[in-house]
């Protein structure tokens, strides 16, 4: 077991190094498309639409790291948002409001986790029905009410730079790197973080050596639920707007970014620094593509093929292992028919 953590860990950073060139060749396509690309006023620009849902990856991470998905992670967002704005329309104070949406964010994630590992449903097919359902109620508190009376000094964390950054970094991609660190240390460092990849590797084992895996998984939806909740929080305050569909499609995203990251979707592989490069690269990709005039509604196009890059190419050499082996048999099978055959006669 120890050997097979070993080697994964040799795979991520061959992976991680992949994306430094990746980086790299993105940075220098931005810079080909516009003069504009390495400004502060567009690095915040870049920093400001990435945010929320680099906050996200970092829970989604260690859920896949177990062989779990969370798939409503936008959902919980939009549902916080709508709340964030119906409760403060109603005239609860915005710290009493903000507790209460965090606290809703950890149900929802507690949900979540309790019909994956206490009723034994498939993650996959529970935060699907969970997307539609968290993003019905959001429809259901807020209608097609449009809430923006929020106070200055809330929205302007959405919309300013964080202090001695020198214009290039916004709140949220202050809060996601703050985050990134806990998480890298939790992760890699901890034995409950080593314990997430036993888990995603062979969740028997998992079980043998000791750890609970039911209660890890519930701990990490419900952890899921708060930080998505949190990222709902800063997008309503970044759009100074809240509405229904606040979010919406956004989980495509957070799954591609944390794939490309470099964690495997069968789990029981991946590292924080991945996904912080990956964060990178996505948000330099999409930034350089819009300075070059790119078609932006053709944007899902590239976020899918990213997607389906991250899968295919670090699992090639166990697609191949696999191919080769059903030859195998197959060769096997007909040269047992053959003498079959010739024994017979």
């Amino acid at each position: 077991m120890q050997r097979e953590l070993r080697q994964k860990l040799r795979d991520a950073v061959r992976w991680e190094v992949g994306l430094v060139f990746a980086l790299v060749a993105v940075v220098i396509f931005g810079i080909e498309a516009s003069s504009q690309f390495l400004t502060s006023y567009n690095f915040f620009y870049m920093s400001l639409s990435i945010g929320e849902v680099a906050i996200m990856a970092l829970p989604m991470t260690l859920i896949i790291a177990t062989g779990e998905i969370d798939l409503s992670v936008a959902s919980i967002l939009g549902m916080s948002s709508a709340l964030v704005g119906d409760l403060f329309a109603h005239g609860w104070p915005m710290p009493l409001v903000l507790a209460t949406v965090l606290v809703v964010g950890a149900a929802a994630g507690a949900f979540n986790g309790f019909l994956v590992t206490k009723v034994g449903l498939p993650s996959l097919a529970v935060t699907i029905g969970t997307l539609t359902l968290y993003r019905g109620i959001a429809v259901i508190v807020l209608g097609p009410e449009t809430i923006s009376t929020f106070p200055t000094k809330y929205t302007n964390i959405g919309v300013t730079a964080f202090p001695h950054t020198g214009g290039y970094l916004s709140y949220s991609i202050v809060f996601f790197m703050v985050l990134a660190v806990v998480f890298g240390v939790v992760l890699h460092a901890t034995a409950f973080g080593r314990s997430l990849f036993v888990m995603g590797a062979n969740q028997e084992a998992a079980r043998f050596a000791g750890i609970r895996v039911k209660r890890t998984k519930l701990l990490l939806f419900t952890l899921s639920g708060v930080v998505c909740a949190f990222a709902g929080i800063l997008y309503t305050f970044r759009l100074s707007t809240a509405v229904q569909d606040n979010g919406l499609g956004l989980e495509l995203s957070v799954v591609t970014i944390v794939l490309l990251g470099g964690v495997s979707i069968f789990g029981g592989r991946g590292t924080i620094i991945g996904v912080v490069l990956a964060v990178a690269v996505f948000a330099c990709l999409q930034n350089a593509l819009f300075l070059s005039n790119f078609n932006q509604s053709a944007m899902g196009v590239v976020t899918g093929s990213l997607l389906l890059v991250s899968v295919v190419v670090p699992n090639a050499s166990s697609f191949a292992r696999r191919a080769r082996d059903v030859v195998r048999r197959r060769q096997l099978r007909t040269a047992g028919r053959t003498l079959v055959k010739e024994g017979a006669s």
